[in-house]
């Protein structure tokens, strides 16, 4: 049998040598310090009433303002935002700016923060496709959130294809024009208890292959966890916020939860050997060696640390853990 012949005309790829690769910016340049790259695409994810609204408005706030994020991570690229909030109303968005803007000491009416005000968007469509895409162009933001990803389309979340048109769509917007894409997305139901985080999104999983910069978040045991996932760069441990009420009727924020406060029960088996184990070792164990002894998944025990800690059960030691010293009673 004579082997097919492979056509040697038209036009070629480009191609470079490795070594004339350009490496220039190399490391990670951020829109939020540790949460979200500059330019980055992602999701926002998590299941409903975990707060995944306040937090994109949080991030919004700090990139339009120049102001830390959870008042912790600073902001190195800020400028304008644009926002389309699909399931909240015109009023109560901002409303919700507004409280976060009284909290840090901004007023609103200063913030480069346009909204989307059209009743429908569909970018599974061509023709709102090249509106959002003028819309953007003449805006010029930083950053554009999307919330939520559910009413945007009216395409099969779990068909592969479908989906990865929208998001190429979105990825294109991003390369184009030089924006960081949020969209906020849905976990599964029941599909929080374990797992890579963003595997429990709901749909395909090309979501969660797609995104720069990934943020989760969880509820459990009446605790709120933000995980964090970065394409290019190293991300912080699971942090614990907690949803403030301000001083003024209706205004919240979200902050980081201090640890200890308020105090938590250890409420599962997993928690009770995890204090009793380092309970037991002559010094701090790292979480690789917690993991080896006690032969649970990773996330599974970051989960379980974030909580322990936040409750005081135990205490962090450098890239360690251990249980706290009493105070001496002499």
């Amino acid at each position: 049998m004579s082997r097919p012949r492979l056509s040697t005309d038209g036009e070629a790829m480009a191609v470079v040598r490795a070594a004339d690769l350009d490496d220039t910016g190399h490391a990670q340049p951020w829109l939020v310090a540790s949460l979200w790259g500059r330019a980055a695409v992602g999701i926002l994810g998590g299941a409903p009433k975990c707060c995944k609204s306040w937090l994109a408005l949080d991030l919004a706030v700090s990139v339009a303002s120049a102001t830390p994020c959870l008042g912790t991570f600073d902001v190195d690229d800020p400028g304008p935002v644009m926002l389309y909030m699909a399931e909240d109303s015109s009023a109560v968005v901002k409303s919700r700016l507004a409280g976060l803007c009284h909290h840090r000491g901004l007023r609103l009416t200063e913030l480069p923060i346009d909204v989307i005000t059209e009743p429908t968007v569909r970018i599974d469509k061509d023709r709102d496709q090249r509106r959002l895409a003028r819309t953007v162009s003449r805006a010029r933001p930083r950053l554009l959130v999307l919330d939520p990803f559910v009413r945007l389309h009216r395409v099969d979340e779990n068909d592969a294809g479908q989906v990865s048109a929208i998001l190429g769509y979105l990825r294109s917007l991003q390369r184009d024009l030089d924006l960081a894409v949020l969209v906020v997305h849905h976990a599964r139901k029941n599909g929080g208890a374990g797992g890579q985080a963003g595997q429990n999104l709901r749909g395909s999983g090309d979501l969660h292959a797609w995104g720069d910069s990934n943020l989760y978040l969880r509820r459990q045991h009446g605790n709120l966890t933000l995980t964090v996932e970065h394409r290019a760069a190293q991300a912080p441990d699971p942090l614990a916020l907690r949803l403030v009420s301000d001083d003024r009727p209706g205004e919240a924020h979200l902050a980081l939860a201090v640890p200890g406060s308020p105090r938590a029960d250890i409420t599962t088996d997993l928690e009770r050997t995890i204090v009793s184990t380092l309970g037991a070792a002559a010094e701090p164990l790292g979480r690789s060696a917690l993991r080896d002894k006690l032969r649970v998944r990773n996330e599974r025990l970051g989960d379980a640390l974030l909580h322990l800690a936040n409750c005081g059960a135990i205490v962090r030691v450098g890239d360690r853990w251990a249980v706290p010293v009493p105070p001496s009673t002499q």
